[in-house]
């Protein structure tokens, strides 16, 4: 049960924060940036990271959860649960969001910002990096490797936003696209943000399995 509110509190931060930097943007006329907005998630995530990575292991991603559910690194069932909460922790944060900003009309979501097949692909090869900087810095059995792995995977996850942002949203992450998507009711382009995160942690992981096959 610990994990399962460990999972939904880091989502529902995640989306608060880093969704809310996106709609504090839009309502200060750019006062915080793409920079800004970058760092929110970063920082967000880094600070989960280190609150519940003992608890739950941070996965806050129903992408990541189920990534590594397919190399057993979580039990099925249990990834179930996490994806759910995950989800739940999203909704919460942007129906909060929009209690608190009911004049914004986007609270957020991800869309994208050209042609779709751009959006996609480039939400695609930016899961894939992320999830491969996830497996790369938690598979490190030095102490003082671990201890960095908020801060890499926070700044890797800003790094990102500052490519991937102004096309796709940046997303990453199907939980943080489903919250505002539900909450503003719009599910025109939700389906490029469950599908190419996903599709991008799964290659990240099979080609993480390849390097990594003792035989």
């Amino acid at each position: 049960m610990k994990a399962y509110l460990a999972e939904f509190i880091g989502t529902f931060a995640l989306v608060f924060f880093g969704t809310g930097a996106v709609i504090v943007d839009q309502h200060t006329n750019g006062s915080l940036g793409l920079g800004g907005i970058s760092a929110a998630f970063g920082l967000i995530i880094m600070a989960m990271i280190y609150v519940f990575a003992n608890v739950s292991g941070t996965h806050i991603n129903p992408a990541v959860t189920i990534a590594l559910a397919m190399i057993k690194k979580i039990a099925l069932k249990e990834a179930s649960i996490y994806i759910i909460v995950q989800v739940l922790g999203a909704i919460a944060a942007s129906f909060l969001l929009k209690f608190l900003f009911p004049k914004s009309l986007t609270l957020g979501m991800t869309l994208p910002s050209g042609e779709i097949l751009q959006s996609l692909i480039i939400e695609i090869i930016a899961t894939f990096f992320l999830m491969l900087t996830i497996l790369g810095i938690t598979s490190q059995k030095e102490k003082t490797t671990t201890a960095l792995a908020g801060i890499v995977i926070g700044l890797t996850v800003s790094g990102l936003i500052f490519v991937a942002g102004p096309i796709s949203g940046g997303s990453f992450n199907p939980a943080r696209s489903i919250g505002p998507a539900l909450a503003v009711g719009n599910f025109s382009s939700l389906w490029i943000y469950l599908i190419a995160p996903t599709g991008g942690a799964i290659f990240a992981t099979l080609l993480w399995l390849y390097f990594n096959n003792q035989d």
